[in-house]
């Protein structure tokens, strides 16, 4: 037995022995030696495929030749940035007395114009210009009017002799006030025409009137919606809210009580919407909701104002959506509320310090609320109280007229929808009054803005703007104390032509130039991003006007350069940044010098980056007229367009012309009239000449036996000058990257805002060493390309300059191919001194073979959804030992200008189900009530307003993109370390690998062990953005924190001549006794 037991145990540790030594040997073992011999074959290879087809070693050899004649200069970053704001300064100070002229003329025009209430008048309307009626004839003003193309004009069909007439749809089109404002504004046709001579650069010039009607130069066709409507309201924009009046405090009170239930809830959200969109970065709100209590729709604002910027104006929308009605309303406590608010602020020097305003929406007043005026407003009347009476109950209108009357402030009546966008416009007449009566004209610039009413060509929609108004008053002595605000003219300056003043070439490879507000918002900025996608929309971001600079510059984190700028000052300023290209997924480390100034005569300041390394120097070589000629009209060069070599806006003639026509036609004398920028020609003139030579060379490689290697397309070089040298390898109908270098591969491109990805990437690797990668751009969706590229330099003495960026574009199965040639082993390998797997292949079932670049990415994978994907995602298990080991190191980003997904619950205004009895009851009441009141008033609408009606609709939960703060990593190689191999202990398996840099490149190549899974020990590691919560505290600081802003320096809140007598008023309604009792009656019955 005991034998027996013995042999048991033997035969147990036997058969133990035995799976040890299968496990042992079943951990896969790479020789590292193999993979960094496969390295540095692949590196010779790659780097001689890049060198060959891009000719970088000419065009180096052809700079070293002509270093001898070039001068490298130091870029003096004060000195420049103060001549760009002088420049800018002139192009916004020729606008400003264009409007001035405009004001002056219709101002004189009004003086001399005596009202006729008879008046008939046929002017041109926009809408119906060109238009016949069914017999061919003319429509009444709609009579011909010729329109043609022009390209100044975003290749919209205008007419540039004559301006025409835009007029809303709920405006009467005939009406007295409207024939008389157009006669009188007819003077304004010589003007637009003369400031358009004179300042060719000007865009569309205008006169809102405050009777509604927009006279617009030069005229066109206005199109209606969809639906037939002309909604815009010249009186709505900002241009002319701003020009109208001086900045505010604006509280605004709203009854919530249950008398307000139905369409009267419906009308007071609907004014305060209105009264919201009336206001502007330079003026502060809040909002405040009463019943038997009072309660602010935002807490978080309790007892102060918050400036209103449009991503504060549209949280307020939001929760005034969700505000219900209950309970008594008391006025009293409310008002008193809004006074200390007020108060509070005016002596904290918070706010405005300018206009302040009460404004009032209710149904009605019991009392007057005289104790309330005489304890904080009364003699002085600093606050002006509007007040809006809301439903068709005219009970308690005098308590409601009185309380506007006796506070400077104006009644109105609102009985429908319809009535409450020209009521909330009287206020702006009221507060315009000190300005009117003062005859001060202040001129004023708007916030960043997307017109994308007036225009609808894609282009000029997304195009940010600015505007410059100038308020139009009444000169007639007989109603000087009434203050009467004809209107504002002004001008629109698309952004783009503001920063074309400060030409890119000056600025370097990573350079750029921006434009901020007097609040610190961005007007002009590389980094702003307006629009966000929508499915396959554009849409402006809800804040995109409102993005502080402290979003963008994020790495000022003590907001010196903001509040130095807002300040006004001129100065200097260094930062190490984290900077990011190529949609953000690759970081870089650069060294920034700040410098910034003022625009004067503006509340605008400007600011300049020049980048350590590459905006430190320029360099200057000469060459002749005749020879630079001849090589800048080689078929293989463009120069970029959106540059200004020469200004073609000037002339019509020359608006056709393309930046290289133009510059081809002055240097030979064709038009010597052309406006050109003599630093810049030089330097694309000896960029010609210097690059020339390798045309033929590229032209020679196509020619020589045996051709071009299969999957090669493209050689490219790009100077400092915008100049770019393109060769396609292959016809288009062979070419994986058909796009690439294209009018539409915008990234790729030099435009006004930034260099080529490729040339910045270039400029950050080592001269002469190819950088290599995946596109990740629109025009790569397929990520089958990729682009080698290097820089260019020149040197003089001790001072290096980059001259440019050379490299080519294939597709990525030649890289493939050359990859996979390499990475195996053939059968017969000699494997007697290996220590490993041998013959080992790459394309071998037991490894997976990878070709990864610097930022982690990957080029080369046995599985082609691999491509272009960040190795994380792929392999979580070794990237995540990649970075323990520190071979991997994470950059973490930040993005103030993300669009994250909200779940918002949209909630039905129906009540819950009531009982059978009481929702017949209330039928009843409701028929009753609604047959009577369509008696007296004929009014149809109420009829779909109903609070007792059981909607159907139910919550639902929607997903809404809001503004959010983000922070998503970023990942770099650390060069010093060449190579590295590692297991992973992944549960019952280990995982090998082995990492070898290529020499010369900036890839690591990546063998990795395939029979082993880690996924369930290691998650994917991804570039995903995480969105910065913050906790309730930080969250409500964050949305009331005041930065530092320069207030306007003009407040027109006061005049002792003003007519505050003139304080609204409504028409009466001739109602039935009989009837509404009868309607009162039942009412109480049925209660």
């Amino acid at each position: 037995m005991y034998n027996i037991r013995g042999s048991s145990w033997v035969t147990f540790f036997m058969v133990c022995t035995g799976w040890l030594c299968i496990f042992t040997h079943a951990q896969m073992k790479i020789p590292p030696e193999t993979v960094q011999k496969w390295a540095i074959t692949i590196s010779e290879q790659i780097n001689a495929i890049a060198s060959k087809y891009s000719g970088a070693a000419l065009l180096q050899k052809k700079i070293k030749d002509v270093e001898p004649i070039i001068r490298i200069e130091d870029v003096d970053g004060s000195r420049l940035v103060l001549e760009f704001a002088d420049e800018i300064e002139r192009m916004l100070g020729s606008k400003m007395k264009s409007v001035k002229r405009l004001a002056d003329t219709a101002e004189d025009a009004d003086l001399y114009h005596e009202y006729n209430s008879s008046l008939q008048f046929d002017y041109f309307n926009a809408l119906l210009v060109n238009s016949m009626d069914e017999e061919g004839n003319f429509i009444e003003l709609g009579g011909e009017f010729p329109l043609e193309e022009n390209e100044h004009f975003n290749k919209l069909s205008v007419n540039t002799l004559m301006s025409d007439i835009q007029v809303p749809t709920n405006v009467y089109n005939k009406d007295p006030d409207i024939l008389n404002g157009v006669y009188m504004s007819e003077a304004l046709n010589d003007v637009f025409i003369s400031n358009f001579q004179k300042d060719p650069t000007l865009t569309w010039q205008y006169f809102g009137s405050s009777t509604g009607f927009f006279r617009l130069y030069p005229g066109i066709k206005w199109t209606p919606d969809s639906n037939g409507v002309v909604s815009f309201d010249c009186r709505n924009r900002n241009w002319y809210i701003q020009a109208a009046t001086s900045p505010k405090d604006i509280v605004i009170v709203v009854d919530v009580s249950g008398s307000m239930k139905g369409l009267k809830m419906t009308i007071a959200k609907h004014t305060i919407n209105t009264i919201l969109d009336t206001l502007g970065e330079n003026d502060f709100v809040n909002v405040i909701a009463y019943t038997d209590y009072v309660r602010y729709v935002e807490p978080c604002f309790k007892g102060t104002l918050v400036q209103a910027d449009l991503d504060n104006r549209e949280h307020f929308k939001l929760l005034v959506d969700e505000l219900h009605v209950k309970g008594e309303a008391t006025v009293k406590k409310a008002m008193k509320e809004s006074f200390r608010i007020l108060a509070d602020a005016r002596a904290n020097g918070q706010g405005s310090l300018c206009n302040q305003a009460i404004m009032l929406i209710t149904d009605g007043a019991m009392e007057d609320f005289q104790s309330v005026f005489e304890e904080f407003n009364w003699p002085d009347k600093k606050v002006r109280v509007f007040t809006y009476l809301i439903g068709r109950d005219m009970t308690f209108s005098e308590n409601v007229k009185w309380i506007a009357c006796n506070n400077k402030g104006y009644y109105t009546h609102i009985s429908t929808l319809a009535d409450v966008q020209e009521n909330v416009m009287e206020y702006l007449h009221v507060l315009s009054r000190p300005m009117v009566i003062n005859h001060d004209h202040d001129i004023i610039w708007t916030e960043a803005y997307m017109d994308s009413v007036l225009f609808k060509s894609k282009a000029h929609s997304l195009l940010l703007m600015t505007s410059v108004a100038m308020p139009v008053f009444s000169k007639k002595k007989e109603t000087l104390s009434h203050g009467i605000l004809l209107g504002v003219v002004g001008t629109d300056v698309p952004l783009l032509e503001v920063m074309k003043l400060a030409p890119r070439y000056k600025l370097g490879a990573h350079g750029y130039a921006f434009l901020i507000t007097n609040n610190g918002y961005i007007l002009a900025h590389p980094d702003l991003r307006p629009l966000y996608s929508d499915g396959k929309k554009l849409k402006p971001k809800p804040n995109y006007n409102s993005v502080d600079l402290s979003e963008a510059e994020w790495e000022d984190t003590e907001d010196s350069l903001r509040t130095a700028m807002v300040k006004g000052e001129t100065g200097t300023l260094n930062l190490d940044v984290r900077a990011a290209v190529d949609k953000g997924k690759r970081p870089l480390f650069l060294k920034n010098d700040y410098f910034y100034t003022t625009i004067n005569e503006t509340p605008f300041s400007f600011g300049m980056v020049l980048t350590r390394g590459h905006g430190q120097y320029m360099f200057f070589g000469n060459v002749s007229v005749e020879e630079g000629l001849h090589d800048l009209q080689q078929p293989d060069l463009m120069i970029a367009n959106e540059w200004t070599y020469c200004e073609t806006d000037i002339d019509p003639h020359h608006r056709k012309l393309t930046q290289l026509q133009a510059v081809v036609r002055y240097l030979t004398g064709k038009e010597p009239d052309l406006e050109c920028d003599e630093i810049l020609l030089q330097q694309v003139l000896f960029d010609a000449v210097v690059t020339a030579p390798l045309e033929a060379y590229w032209t020679a490689l196509t020619l020589t036996a045996p051709g071009v290697d299969e999957g090669m397309e493209s050689a490219f070089l790009g100077t400092r000058s915008g100049l770019m040298r393109v060769i396609r390898y292959a016809g288009s109908e062979k070419r994986v990257g058909k796009k690439f270098l294209t009018h539409v591969d915008k990234e790729n491109l030099f435009t006004v805002d930034h260099f080529p990805i490729w040339y910045r990437l270039a400029a950050e690797n080592k001269p002469g060493q190819f950088f290599f990668y995946v596109p990740h751009d629109d025009i790569n969706k397929g990520k089958n390309t990729f682009v080698a590229v290097t820089s260019v330099t020149v040197t003089e003495g001790k001072r290096t300059a980059v001259a440019g960026a050379i490299g080519m574009q294939a597709s990525l199965d030649l890289l493939e191919r050359v990859f996979l040639s390499i990475a195996k082993q053939p059968n017969n390998t000699d494997c007697s001194d290996v220590d490993g797997i041998c013959p080992l292949s790459c394309e071998s079932v037991d490894v997976n073979c990878y070709l990864v670049d610097n930022n982690g990415f990957t080029l080369v994978s046995k599985e082609k959804g691999d491509v272009g994907k960040f190795f994380g995602e792929i392999d979580g298990s070794v990237m995540a030992q990649l970075l323990k080991s520190g071979l991997f190191k994470r950059v973490t980003l930040y993005d103030y200008q993300a669009m994250c997904k909200n779940a918002h619950h949209h909630t039905s205004g129906a009540r819950p189900l009531l009982s059978p009895f009481y929702g017949l009851l209330a039928l009843v009441k409701w028929f009753f009530s609604h047959f009577v009141m369509f008696m007296l008033e004929f009014n149809i609408c109420g009829l779909w307003h109903n609070d007792y009606v059981v909607d159907a609709h139910r919550q639902k939960k929607v997903e809404l993109m809001q503004p959010c703060n983000t922070e998503y990593p970023g990942f770099m190689y650390d060069t010093s370390i060449r190579e590295t191999n590692s297991i992973i202990k992944c549960g019952r398996c280990q995982k090998m690998f082995v990492l070898q840099q290529v020499p010369n490149s900036n890839l690591v190549m990546l063998v990795v062990q395939a029979d082993c899974d880690c996924s369930r020990q290691y998650a994917p590691i991804t570039l995903a953005p995480r969105e910065v919560k913050y906790n309730a505290t930080v969250k409500c600081n964050r949305m009331k924190s005041q930065k530092i802003r320069r207030r306007p320096e003009s407040c027109h809140a006061y005049h002792p001549h003003e007519n505050a007598k003139d304080c609204g008023g409504a028409c009466g309604i001739a109602v039935s006794l009989t009837l509404y009792f009868m309607c009162l009656a039942t009412s109480l019955a049925l209660h």
